[in-house]
C-alpha cells in the first residue's frame, strides 16, 4: 500500500511537471491567480494589438467596430454598446490625473441626478483620496484603469498584468472600504486576445465606448459649442460615452448637455444596467 502511494505521487509530480513545460503560462496563471477558471493554453492565444476605435454616425445610426473585434469581445466579455431598444446612454469617464475639473463634473452629475462611471489609475486615486469617496457616496462607479497606464498587450506575464489591476482595486479598497466594481478599461483602448483573456480571469468585464472625440489633450481643448453639436450629431441608442474628466470643456458642457438630452428623451444608466 505505501509503495503505491509513493508511485502515485511520483506520478503526480511528473505529470505536472511535463504541463509545466509544455504549456508555461497556464502554470504561471494558475498559481498566481486568485480567481478560479478553466486552464486555457496562453501560447495559442493572439498577442496581436488591437487599438479600439470607433467611427462616429449619425442620424442615430448605432457604430460597429467590426467582425473581427465583436467576436473577440463577445467571446471575452467586453463591450461597447448598451441596450440598443431604446434611447438608454451610458456616461463614463476616464481619470488618470487631477487637472482641476473632476468637482464641477461631479456637480453637473449631482444636479441632473445622473450615476456616471469613472475608470482610475491608482495614483490618481492615492493623490484624490476625497474624490474617490465623493464618486462613491453619490452612486457612481469607480472602475479599475490599471497602475502604470500600459499597453495591456504588451504585458505578457500574468503576474505583472495582475499587478496593474489588483494593485488598483486593493487602493480603492483602503480608500473607501469596499471592493471595487469588476469593470476595467485598458488603457488607450488597446488589447489583445490573451490580454482580454487575461482581464476575464481576473473576473473584469472590459468596457470599451461607442463615442468619444479629442478631448484629452489640455492644450487644444475644443470650443464648448463645436463639442456640444459633436456629441449631439453623433447620438444613437445605447451609446456608451468616453469623456474625460481632464478637459475643461467637458466641465463647461457637461450641466447643459445633460439637461438637453433629458429633454430629448434620453435616460442615463449606469454600467450595471447594460
Amino acid at each position: 500500500m505505501k509503495k503505491s502511494l509513493i508511485s502515485l505521487l511520483i506520478a503526480t509530480t511528473t505529470v505536472t511537471s511535463m504541463l509545466c513545460s509544455f504549456h508555461p503560462y497556464i502554470c504561471n496563471a494558475e498559481t498566481t491567480s486568485t480567481t478560479e477558471s478553466p486552464s486555457v493554453d496562453c501560447n495559442s492565444l493572439s498577442r496581436k494589438k488591437i487599438g479600439f476605435g470607433i467611427k462616429h454616425c449619425k442620424n442615430g445610426e448605432i457604430p460597429c467596430a467590426g467582425s473581427e473585434i465583436d467576436n473577440l469581445l463577445n467571446k471575452y466579455d467586453g463591450h461597447y454598446l448598451g441596450k440598443t431598444d431604446g434611447k438608454n446612454l451610458y456616461l463614463t469617464f476616464d481619470s488618470g490625473y487631477e487637472n482641476g475639473y473632476t468637482e464641477k463634473i461631479l456637480d453637473a452629475l449631482k444636479n441632473n441626478n445622473v450615476k456616471a462611471a469613472f475608470f482610475v489609475t491608482t495614483p490618481y486615486m492615492k493623490e484624490n483620496p476625497n474624490i474617490i469617496k465623493r464618486m462613491v457616496e453619490e452612486g457612481h462607479i469607480v472602475g479599475n484603469h490599471t497602475t502604470t497606464h500600459p499597453s495591456m498587450p504588451t504585458v505578457t506575464d500574468f503576474s505583472k498584468f495582475e499587478k496593474e489591476l489588483v494593485t488598483n482595486s486593493e487602493t480603492f479598497k483602503e480608500i473607501t472600504g469596499q471592493e471595487m466594481p469588476k469593470y476595467f478599461r485598458p488603457p488607450m483602448g488597446e488589447f489583445s486576445e490573451l490580454s482580454l483573456y487575461y482581464t476575464t480571469k481576473l473576473g473584469y468585464k472590459s468596457m470599451l465606448w461607442s463615442f468619444a472625440y479629442k478631448d484629452w489633450d489640455n492644450n487644444k481643448q475644443m470650443d464648448p459649442s463645436v463639442a456640444k453639436k459633436t456629441i449631439k450629431e453623433c447620438l444613437h441608442n445605447g451609446e456608451v460615452f468616453l469623456l474625460h474628466s481632464v478637459s475643461k470643456t467637458n466641465a463647461e458642457i457637461l450641466d447643459s448637455v445633460l439637461k438637453d438630452l433629458k429633454s430629448e428623451g434620453y435616460t442615463f444608466h449606469t454600467l450595471d444596467e447594460m
